[in-house]
């Protein structure tokens, strides 16, 4: 299961990611009893969560968070962290659609979630 959190203010296509990221969890093996969070913040949640975490005093794109145990009777595999604006940047920067960019972002989190 996929649960997308995000402000109203970010347009995100969810139907896209969730499907998308589904296919991303089957083509590496992952069954469909684990649920993936993705949530799109903006830069300034995303630089404290970059500072706390990872000591870089920066936006980051994307950071992924793996769960070791169940949550509220969930099987979590993780939690993967988008920041929209940098996102939008770094379509802007590759000549791409931020939908597709935002698709990169979340395959490289699973990636790292699953330790590829």
């Amino acid at each position: 299961m996929i649960e997308i959190t995000t402000s109203s203010r970010y347009k995100i296509n969810r139907s896209l990611i969730k499907h998308s990221a589904e296919q991303i969890l089957q083509d590496q093996g992952v069954d469909g009893t684990y649920t993936l969070n993705i949530v799109f913040v903006g830069k300034t949640k995303m630089k404290d969560i970059s500072n706390k975490y990872k000591n870089e005093d920066v936006a980051l794109p994307v950071l992924s968070f793996k769960y070791n145990e169940p949550i509220e009777g969930k099987k979590l595999l993780g939690e993967i962290m988008i920041c929209y604006p940098q996102a939008v940047l770094l379509a802007a920067e590759r000549n791409r659609r931020v939908d597709d960019t935002i698709l990169q972002l979340i395959d490289h989190g699973i990636k790292n979630l699953l330790k590829i």
